[in-house]
């Protein structure tokens, strides 16, 4: 009887496979003008996509997809709209994304769900450097600033292949938006946050023996790893001890070895936070991750904080050098109020060339008493209401709410949502040093016990 020879051992693969619940960054490469459900939608993938150690699907990416849903407008808010003489109010939409166009020409059929919070323009904001004293930590230092600016400018390369709008472009829009009926656009560069419901399968490719000896090094001070935000988080809720985890998005490389694979998580908890506050008092943030989970489950702990993190223009949101998050109030506050304040003034002027005293006032007083408070709806008020005491009235009304709004009310607070990209800057955490030994008590000399 012949005994079958011995099989060859199986060379042990990875699965090269971006798992179901991947956000992929998808910003709109041109103008939509918002007409119907079905209506076709396309954008470019602005973040890149990895498995495990490759890219499967790089930035540039087009991403096709269409209008899914279109709410219609409450009674009480088409109410207030038409108030301020809008009597086409914008109305809620969702998008859905269905097909990726890899640029080998491979077409790649995707379901996903856009998340909650995307649907805006957003920016990369960077940690403040800290000016850092010579000696052995300035090579680190270094190396976390490189990877900082690297990930900022490859943010902004993705972004720039948009074509945003001009300037022009944006004062037509204006003044589109501020006639009493105007069509509804999205904007060139809104990104959506499209989250696989399905895992896309890339194959296999072997694990060699330098992959997996490298594998769960430990990755050198300095170094910088990008990361999404599983835990949403607000400075308006979150508390003090709060859990927070973050799934490497992109592999972290040692040279041409790899230490951390995509899919490696990322534990942590708040340190700090401040909700917003009146008056007018911003909210603040600080996270911190001290254990690193690979794929096969290794862990090992490590010290890591913020050196970098998308989030829309209007959230306003600055980084420290220690990668404290916190709101800050946009600049324009200043010149709104002023304004409002100017046309409040020019409300209560009197007409300098008026003969007699007019009881009715200056129409352009009143016209500018209206538009500081009603805007469109109070200029035309202003018109024809023949009334001085109505122009001061709106005026006030409105240079009043403008300061409250701005330096009175309360601030806003850091909202980071779920799939908020991360540059987590992440270096060891130096062992416990163990306590000195005590020396053991000496025995009292007999003079001592008879107290001689």
């Amino acid at each position: 009887m012949h005994r079958p020879a011995d099989q060859p051992a199986a060379k042990p693969t990875v699965a090269l496979t971006v798992p179901q619940g991947t956000p992929i960054q998808v910003a709109l490469d041109k103008e939509v003008r918002v007409g119907k459900i079905g209506q076709p939608i396309r954008g470019h993938v602005v973040a890149p996509v990895y498995a495990f150690d490759k890219l499967v699907i790089p930035v540039g990416t087009e991403v096709t997809g269409e209008i899914a849903k279109i709410e219609s407008v409450s009674g009480g808010r088409r109410t207030l709209a038409a108030l301020d003489a809008d009597f086409t109010p914008a109305r809620k939409f969702q998008v859905a994304f269905s097909q990726i166009n890899l640029p080998d020409g491979k077409q790649i059929p995707i379901h996903t769900i856009v998340t909650p919070g995307s649907g805006q323009v957003i920016e990369f904001v960077s940690a403040a450097d800290e000016d850092q004293k010579k000696g052995a930590k300035d090579a680190a230092a270094e190396k976390a600033k490189d990877a900082k600016h690297q990930a900022k400018q490859e943010w902004d390369n993705a972004i720039n292949q948009v074509k945003a709008p001009g300037k022009v472009h944006r004062l037509e829009r204006y003044a589109v938006g501020e006639l009493p009926v105007h069509p509804q656009y999205i904007n060139a560069g809104t990104v959506y946050f499209a989250e696989l419901q399905e895992p896309l399968d890339f194959g296999t490719e072997p694990l060699t023996t330098q992959m997996a000896s490298s594998i769960g090094a430990t990755p050198a001070d300095g170094s910088v790893v990008e990361a999404r935000l599983v835990t949403p988080l607000s400075s308006a809720t979150a508390q003090k001890g709060d859990a927070v985890e973050a799934v490497v998005s992109r592999p972290l490389f040692d040279g041409d070895r790899l230490i951390v694979p995509q899919g490696s998580r990322l534990k942590g908890s708040v340190v700090q936070v401040q909700p917003a506050h009146r008056p007018n008092r911003n909210g603040e943030l600080r996270l911190v991750f001290h254990d690193l989970v690979l794929p096969e489950g290794v862990e090992q702990k490590v010290e890591a904080s913020l050196a970098g993190v998308e989030a829309t223009k209007a959230d306003n949101v600055k980084l420290d050098s220690e990668g404290g998050a916190r709101a800050t109030a946009p600049k324009t506050r200043y010149l709104n109020t002023a304004v409002s304040i100017g046309l409040a003034g020019l409300s209560v002027r009197g007409d300098p060339d008026a003969k007699t005293p007019n009881p009715a006032g200056n129409t352009s007083n009143r016209v500018a008493g209206g538009a500081a408070g009603f805007k469109a709806v109070g200029m035309v008020l202003g018109t024809l209401v023949h009334s001085r005491a109505f122009g001061y009235s709106m005026g006030a009304y409105g240079a009043g709410m403008s300061v409250y709004t701005n330096f009175i009310a309360r601030g806003h607070d850091v909202v980071f949502p779920k799939d908020t990209g991360m540059a987590i800057g992440i270096g060891t955490r130096p062992p416990a040093a163990a306590p000195a030994a005590q020396p053991a008590p000496s025995e009292p000399s007999p003079a001592a016990r008879t107290g001689a």
